[in-house]
């Protein structure tokens, strides 16, 4: 059985660097990066599911009166809650007998450790931002329910965080779609489309403030500009995302190799009502106790999380697609 020794350079390795990692997930995806920036990562404590309240109707007390008028104090429902389920991710850094033979010395070790430990943490957080984006139905439905779920292509149906989009309505994001406004989606019709969508997505004060496109509508946006000088958003552009502006909001392109944004799809997202919600043990953190295999030579330890995205107001969410 593998040396207790080597489970405790283990444990305090990953351990030592499971913050880095959690903060590496979030740079390494804009969105995550902007809900961080905005207070909008917010670990839960427990429970069934992941509840989101929101509101869904303006305070129907509202009235115009004059001098001794009645006023309207009945109670007003503007309030619900959308329940989420708690999805999971884990990831396994293993140790045989024979490689701790082989890499005796403590130094040796700890090389060994950081290149799996190093590639461990880029399959978690690509695989997060792939997950970022989804649908939530890979492996049966165990994925974080991303992008394509929240913002859907589809939005007056199915079923989000316990509501039903065909029902009601205030649950349904905004679409424009190529193909039923009859518009070919190129360069010289990109930004007429994304004037409409990002009208369908404003109330008030209430703006998109983040859009995310892929290779193809980044680039339609992107030559659309080429006359123009381009403005783009510094802070982004340090942490390695290539960004233009369109109505004060960072365009933002998550294509290329291994770009995870669906293809030709542009999401505009008011990022003050999207949520990341990690369970605050289980962020990016080795678990306790050492997995020891009964009939192996070896130590497995997982690196695990558990949460899910989720939003508060769908009808300002949009998304633009063919």
């Amino acid at each position: 059985m593998a040396s207790p020794n080597l489970s405790e350079i283990v444990t305090t390795t990953i351990r030592n660097r499971s913050k880095k990692l959690a903060d590496n997930v979030t740079n390494n995806n804009a969105l995550l990066m902007r809900l961080n920036s905005k207070g909008n990562s917010k670990p839960f404590g427990g429970g069934r599911n992941i509840v989101q309240e929101l509101e869904y109707a303006e305070n129907s007390t509202y009235k115009r009166y004059s001098g001794y008028e009645v006023l309207d104090i009945s109670p007003s429902d503007v309030m619900t809650a959308a329940e989420f389920e708690i999805k999971q991710a884990a990831v396994a850094v293993t140790i045989s007998g024979l490689e701790e033979l082989q890499n005796s010395g403590k130094e040796r070790m700890i090389d060994l450790l950081e290149s799996r430990i190093k590639n461990a943490e880029r399959t978690m957080y690509n695989n997060m931002s792939t997950d970022v984006y989804s649908d939530g139905t890979a492996d049966g439905g165990k994925q974080i329910g991303g992008l394509q779920l929240l913002v859907s292509g589809a939005p007056t149906s199915g079923t989000v965080g316990g509501i039903n989009r065909a029902t009601y309505s205030f649950w349904q994001n905004q679409l424009y779609d190529f193909s039923v406004e009859t518009v070919t989606a190129s360069a010289t019709t990109i930004q007429a489309a994304m004037n409409e969508l990002y009208l369908r997505c404003a109330r008030g004060s209430d703006r998109p403030d983040l859009i995310v496109a892929d290779n193809v509508y980044f680039g339609f946006y992107w030559s659309s500009l080429q006359a123009n000088q381009r403005f783009t958003n510094e802070k982004l552009a340090s942490a390695g995302f290539d960004n233009l502006r369109f109505m004060g909001a960072d365009v933002v392109f998550d294509g290329g190799q291994g770009g995870d944004a669906p293809a030709s799809t542009m999401y505009m997202l008011n990022t003050d009502y999207i949520f990341c919600r990690p369970h605050r043990n289980r962020n990016m953190v080795p678990l306790d106790p050492d997995r020891f295999s009964t009939n192996q030579d070896a130590m497995v330890k997982l690196i695990a999380w558990a949460g899910n995205m989720t939003t508060s107001n769908a009808a300002l969410q949009g998304v633009m697609h063919a």
